[in-house]
């Protein structure tokens, strides 16, 4: 056995795994392979055609780097893992998305990788694009906006705002939400392609879009600089500023780009301009810059250039694409319509036959309703032609009542009056009685007062008299007449004083009699205010009777009335007898 037979053999494939911004996909590789056996195997199964702009990137040693197409893949600084992880991403960038991007796979990929740029913070966007460009994400995910499928809520696990944005703002999720479906809302009828577009041609215009950033210096000991690569040319920016560059060298004034080791010169069109120098600190990120400065300057000479023949027919053959996917759209739109109008007009004939349904129901309950009734109306009619001939009847004795009562009632008024006028008179003389009542009691206190006075005047007149008569009787019989026996003396004053008691019972018994008149007199008035009082009460009493009587009236006329007849009154008996006589008792009081 020879010693090469004793060698392991060498695998003749190896693993590859390439992530798409939408699918992960693996291949069996062949060890020979070139870079871009691998990347045209990548394109034919994503079906993309315009593979200029894209590449494949891998990661190595804190920096990344792209695929080599000219180059075996094996012999290339990819890492040694299994698989081989390789990331499909658009390398180069259009100018214009809408003139240069021409298949729907390439708008597709393009949105999808600048949505995630955006989102990461790597392209800076204001607070009101970013909204903006999150309606027109939604509006490509979810189609047309519908507030009866799309309720509160329903963006809750999308990501559609970067965090920068988010934490800039004190707002709640639903805030947010309520901004961007606002926005959503008026986006309706574009197709997802579309949508995708006006994402991209709102996403070109910012500052950031597309451009490449490395960290170089303008000489060896200066301080640090970015340069951008983009569509355009080339960007000298300050470190914490990537939105406005210090410079800018665009292709078409760029003469000539080369490095050597870490040294970059960017030698201008114009002669008479100066040549601009920088490094950088890696010769694998010098090799990249390179890769980058070159794609970008072809396909910006090729932008200028008449459209290849490849290139003419895929253009031509998208414009057929949109034109039959526009036809498609508006044939389902049309459809969609037909089909909404079609259900509202099931709808609207299901409601009505629902409504004659119902209709039918109640003119059928109504039909038995109406044969009830017509049967009851003969029934009543049948008994109303009996109360009439009774009522006729009975109209015509209320004829007769109706004048009796006439008469009678004329004779009521008239006692009404006379007994109002009566009671008025009884009130004015009870007012009377009232006033003389109090002019009495006023006079019966003055002579009260009078009396009392009388009786201290007699009783200081007795005791002067007294002391008159004790001081001067002794003396007058001393000198005018003999003094006389003591039986006379004693008969004197006993005189006197019979003269005195009978001038005291004469007083007494004026008081007497004075005070008797009163009592009598407050025993009639008393007397009268209570016959005054059961007088009124009796003529409430046949006021009441009275409008009693006429409400009866007043009803068999309508009832007669009804029927037509006139109205009758019902006679009453004679209530004026007790009146009467109370008045002439009360008159003669």
């Amino acid at each position: 056995m020879s010693i090469l037979g004793l060698k392991k053999k060498q695998p003749k494939t190896f693993k590859v795994k390439v992530i798409t911004m939408d699918a992960e996909m693996e291949f069996s590789c062949e060890v020979k392979w070139k870079g871009k056996d691998l990347f045209d195997l990548v394109c034919r199964t994503v079906g993309l055609r315009e593979t200029w702009f894209f590449g494949l990137r891998y990661t190595i040693k804190d920096t990344y780097a792209w695929l080599k197409q000219e180059k075996r893949v094996l012999d290339q600084e990819v890492p040694k893992d299994s698989p081989i992880t390789f990331h499909f991403l658009a390398k180069f960038f259009p100018e214009k998305v809408e003139e240069e991007l021409v298949q729907e796979i390439t708008q597709h990929l393009f949105f999808l990788q600048v949505k995630k740029q955006i989102l990461d913070e790597e392209i800076f966007c204001s607070p009101e694009a970013s909204v903006l460009l999150a309606s027109y994400a939604v509006q490509a995910k979810y189609g047309d906006y519908d507030p009866n499928f799309h309720k509160p809520g329903f963006l809750a696990q999308d990501e559609l705002l970067p965090k920068r944005v988010l934490m800039q703002y004190q707002m709640t999720a639903d805030m947010w939400e309520e901004k961007i479906t606002a926005w959503y809302a008026e986006h309706r009828g574009i197709a997802r392609d579309e949508a995708e577009m006006e994402y991209l041609k709102i996403a070109q215009d910012l500052e950031m879009y597309g451009v490449s950033y490395f960290a170089i210096t303008q000489n060896k000991r200066d301080t640090d600089l970015l340069l951008g690569v983009d569509a355009q040319g080339l960007h000298i920016y300050s470190p914490n500023s990537k939105l406005n560059p210090n410079k800018s060298f665009p292709w078409s004034g760029i003469r000539n780009i080369s490095y050597s080791e870490k040294e970059f010169t960017i030698k201008p069109l114009d002669k008479k301009k100066d040549v601009f120098k920088f490094y950088s600190s890696q010769l694998r990120v010098n090799k990249l810059i390179l890769q980058l400065c070159i794609g970008n300057h072809d396909l910006f000479m090729r932008r200028r250039k008449v459209d290849s023949i490849e290139v003419q027919q895929m253009k031509a053959q998208a414009k057929e694409e949109k034109a039959r996917k526009k036809m498609e759209r508006q044939i389902l739109a049309r459809e969609k319509q037909m089909r909404e109008e079609a259900e509202r007009a099931k709808e609207e004939m299901e409601r009505r036959l629902f409504q004659l349904q119902d209709e039918a129901r109640l003119a059928n309950e109504a039909l038995l309703r109406s044969e009830e009734t017509a049967d009851l109306l003969a029934e009543k009619a049948q008994i109303a032609e009996e109360e009439a001939k009774l009522l006729a009847h009975k109209a015509a004795e209320a004829e007769q009542d109706r004048q009796r009562l006439e008469v009678t009632a004329m004779k009521t008024k008239e006692e009404k009056r006379l007994m109002e006028q009566k009671m008025r008179e009884a009130e004015q003389l009870a007012v009377k009685l009232v006033e003389q009542s109090e002019r009495r009691l006023k006079e019966a206190d003055h002579l009260k007062q009078d009396l009392t006075e009388a009786k201290d005047a007699e009783r200081r007149a007795k005791q002067k008299l007294l002391e008159i008569t004790k001081t001067t009787y002794p003396l007058i019989a001393a000198y005018s007449t003999p003094p006389a026996p003591p039986e006379a003396a004693d008969f004197a004053f006993e005189s006197s004083s019979t003269r005195l008691d009978f001038k005291d019972s004469d007083m007494k018994r004026l008081s007497m009699e004075i005070e008797r008149e009163r009592l009598e007199y407050m025993e009639k008035s008393k007397h009268l205010q209570d016959q005054l009082k059961e007088l009124k009460t009796e003529i409430e009493s046949l006021k009441l009777e009275e409008q009693q009587q006429q409400a009866g009236v007043y009803s068999l006329h309508n009832e007669a009335r009804g029927y037509g007849q006139e109205p009758v009154y019902i006679p009453h008996s004679n209530r004026n007898s007790a009146y009467m006589s109370q008045m002439a008792y009360f008159e003669e009081v």
